[in-house]
């Protein structure tokens, strides 16, 4: 049933006039924000954390309905985004620092892009591929496979070569290690622990789990290691290349790899709270969360969000000696 949902959502949306999807899309959006969800509770838990104690209820809940609609627009483009056309992804995009990204890679030295679940990443990688710079990423496996398999051939019709997290027939790491080596450019979603084996770092002033991935990598390799934040501004696309983060200094390597995420995280505060509406998270980030299941149940992901956002995944992913559990263990733990 997801798999003939998210179908009819590609072949409608690509059909239907641009005003309608969207408006539809923001009535969904509008109706699970009212309906006040699991997801939409999830989110405004994360968001809590960025306002702080000083916001009132009223103004939490503005922001969260905000971030629902910025939630949805991201689906619809999802959806659209085969049908916009070269001239449209490439003109309605503003880009910062992307010079410096690109310099890396014609130079032969690779790049991690790490990026928090902000704006639409699906397009970031789109329309970097349309500019002549190929990426590899790294895919959640999904259930049932045939979702998985429309997932990964959506994206690698972008223009962008899919990696499974886990089961595949090669070794992801190994695969992404020498793409990095060869000066290749590896995008990963970093902010978010799928796994349950991801560091604890400090995240707008209170624990949070991260995958420790995109720093292992850029320790294993030599390529930067480069945050990347996205935006939504009106109808443009906004894309900011932030400044490398340097491989921390360490007596051991894993206090080298947990310093240098806990950088990487700082610039993502700063990103997100600059653009907090766009920071589409509703599943728990933050320790105390983990440790604290919804009445009766999990916290669980909506099942959208799970298809789709859970691609790019940087979880697991780097480091072969790290905490990281084995491909059996990882999916024995997310079913």
């Amino acid at each position: 049933m997801a798999d003939l949902a998210y179908s009819a959502g590609w072949t409608l949306v690509r059909r239907a006039p641009e005003s309608v999807g969207r408006a539809a899309f923001q009535r969904l959006a509008d109706r699970a924000w009212r309906a006040h969800d699991e997801g939409t509770r999830g989110l405004e838990r994360n968001l809590r954390r960025l306002v702080g104690p000083g916001a009132t209820d009223a103004q939490l809940r503005a922001l969260s309905r905000a971030g629902m609609r910025s939630y949805m627009r991201y689906y619809y483009e999802m959806f659209r985004l085969p049908a916009m056309g070269r001239e449209r992804i490439l003109g309605a995009t503003r880009a910062t620092g992307i010079e410096v990204l690109e310099e890396h890679v014609r130079s032969g030295r690779g790049v991690v892009a790490a990026l928090p679940h902000m704006g639409n990443w699906d397009h970031a990688g789109a329309w970097i591929t349309l500019r002549g710079t190929p990426l590899t990423t790294v895919a959640q496996r999904l259930r049932p496979e045939s979702l998985y398999r429309r997932f990964t051939a959506y994206r690698e019709s972008l223009g962008m070569e899919v990696l499974p997290l886990t089961g595949g027939a090669a070794n992801t790491v190994g695969t992404l290690s020498r793409r990095l080596r060869a000066g290749g450019l590896v995008c990963l979603l970093a902010d978010r622990d799928i796994g349950g084996n991801g560091l604890e770092v400090d995240f707008f002033g209170e624990a949070a789990r991260v995958p420790s991935g995109p720093a292992a990598l850029a320790l294993n390799t030599g390529a930067a290691l480069m945050p990347v934040s996205l935006w939504y501004d009106g109808p443009h696309w906004n894309i900011r290349v932030h400044d490398e983060v340097p491989v921390a200094p360490g007596a051991t390597r894993g206090e080298r790899i947990r310093a240098t995420t806990q950088e990487l995280l700082r610039v993502f505060e700063g990103a997100i709270a600059e653009h907090p509406e766009d920071w589409h998270m509703l599943q728990p980030v933050f320790s105390a969360d983990h440790a604290r299941p919804a009445p009766g149940r999990a916290d669980p992901a909506p099942p959208a969000r799970s298809a789709g956002k859970g691609m790019f995944a940087a979880d697991g992913v780097g480091d072969p000696r790290s905490t990281a559990t084995s491909p059996r263990e990882h999916d024995e733990r997310n079913g």
